[in-house]
């Protein structure tokens, strides 16, 4: 067994060192599916720190699961999450998006039957993400006298018009599940109020509160909460001094010009990195004097490469690279050091070696990078932060903000970044990390817990 590497992975693991976990899961690879047929049912497992959990993998159809996760999962709600559809020409709902939405509908019954099995004596039930949006309303039919039940979302939740680019069923089919749960958990304010909004306009039979954020469906009510997910700042300490990052420091300070611009982020279409190299490309041209003076780290993870948006976009990435290095690089110098790989240490490396950290994702469910990175940082580093991340709506007052859009202001809030007096930057870097360690990912974690208690949950 080995750990997965998303944010969602690093949140829950905090769970299992303090509670009685099961954690249902698909099966992926072959390795997993012979484990889940020798089990028939969960099973005792360790994590990585040797605390005990329960673990139940799934054993879905691989042709049902690559249209439930490759065709309707991502890219359509992913798009449909972050507004990236061109609806001049996409999307386009095919008979292959039907029978994706199918395997959606499966997969997620799959999952309830499941957890309908596990849940027996459990005090509550935890439902995490957009791959997942049927499975409250499925478990609550299954187990109406169940334990309390919440489902937290991951991504942003768009208005209401976006949702339109679904068909009827399918959107209801979504929104309906979701109002299952007791608590329908988001990141921001600005998520939670938008799926009031979302039910309001799109669903018929319901009474909506927008004042108390309530949507009762006949006799049931679900209450539509905030929760900003955080990390775990004891362990980027201890990431922070351990021998692998420090390792990797050495090729990084070895690198570095005066002034190093870090991003940290998946090759994903969401995340603007075209948009930031063109900012870098605006600020030279504008501001010669930096160059061979500044250099942008970029640290990418490769995402999604089977689905074909994602790979024409790490195409652009490496194109846009290209171009400004080429316009601005010299014999010695590169504008832009682009590094596409899985390479964590490196990641933290330059978590702590940054002058100026970009988040200019152009929407973001909360964006953990923005909150990993001033934890360990060395050199009261400033964030430039995209306004339409999560992180935001915490972190503004001690940011440069920018419109993920607007290429000139990005590259003007770069400027200023690198020109920000000492004591500036020390006052905001200080600002953040303090309110990052005091809202860790056990407060999100516990937060939510102490919801679920107060609906009957013997957590």
């Amino acid at each position: 067994m080995r750990r997965g590497g998303g944010g969602l992975v690093t949140a829950l693991a905090g769970l299992v060192a303090a509670h009685d976990v099961t954690w249902v899961a698909a099966a992926i690879g072959s390795e997993d599916r012979v484990v889940a047929a020798e089990a028939d049912g969960a099973f005792d497992e360790r994590d990585r720190a040797g605390n005990p959990f329960r673990l139940r993998l799934l054993d879905i159809d691989p042709v049902e699961y690559d249209r439930y996760y490759n065709t309707f999962a991502n890219p359509l709600l992913w798009f449909i999450h972050h507004e990236l559809w061109n609806h001049p020409y996409t999307p386009e709902i095919t008979n292959a998006t039907r029978r994706a939405w199918r395997a959606y509908e499966l997969v997620n019954e799959q999952f309830a039957a499941a957890l309908a099995e596990e849940a027996d004596g459990a005090d509550a039930v935890v439902v995490h993400d957009y791959h997942l949006y049927c499975v409250p309303k499925l478990l609550r039919d299954r187990l109406p006298d169940g334990p309390p039940l919440l489902h937290f979302t991951h991504v942003p939740w768009p208005g209401p018009q976006s949702w339109r680019a679904l068909p009827v069923h399918m959107r209801e089919g979504l929104v309906r599940g979701l109002l299952g749960a007791d608590i329908v958990g988001f990141h921001t304010r600005r998520s939670a109020r938008s799926f009031v909004n979302t039910s309001d306009d799109l669903l018929d039979g319901v009474t909506i509160d927008h004042r108390a954020q309530t949507v009762q469906v006949g006799d049931h009510v679900a209450r539509i909460r905030d929760y900003p997910i955080s990390v775990d700042a004891a362990e980027f300490d201890a990431l922070a001094s351990s021998a692998p990052v420090q390792a990797a420091e050495r090729s990084i300070t070895a690198m570095r010009p005066e002034r190093l611009i870090l991003r940290v982020d998946r090759t994903d279409p969401s995340k603007n990195v075209v948009r930031g190299f063109h900012a870098l490309d605006r600020l030279l041209a504008r501001r010669p004097a930096w160059c061979g003076r500044v250099t942008m780290l970029a640290r990418l993870d490769p995402s999604r490469q089977d689905i074909p948006e994602y790979a024409e976009y790490l195409g652009a990435i490496q194109r846009a690279a290209r171009e400004v290095n080429d316009r601005h690089g010299t014999d010695d110098w590169q504008p832009i050091d682009l590094r596409v790989d899985d390479n964590f240490p490196e990641t933290v490396a330059g978590y702590k070696h940054y002058d100026v950290l970009l988040v200019n994702a152009l929407v973001d469910g909360m964006n953990l990078v923005a909150k990993e990175a001033p934890l360990v940082n060395q050199r009261d580093g400033v964030i430039v932060l995209s306004e339409n991340t999560g992180a935001h709506e915490e972190l503004g007052p001690w940011v440069l903000s920018v419109n993920p859009f607007d290429v000139e202001g990005t590259a003007e809030a770069l400027e200023a970044a690198l020109e920000l007096p000492a004591d500036e930057r020390r006052r905001r870097a200080e600002a953040v990390q303090a309110h990052v360690r005091a809202h860790d990912v056990r407060a999100w974690i516990s937060a939510q817990l102490a919801d679920l208690e107060a609906l009957g949950a013997r957590t």
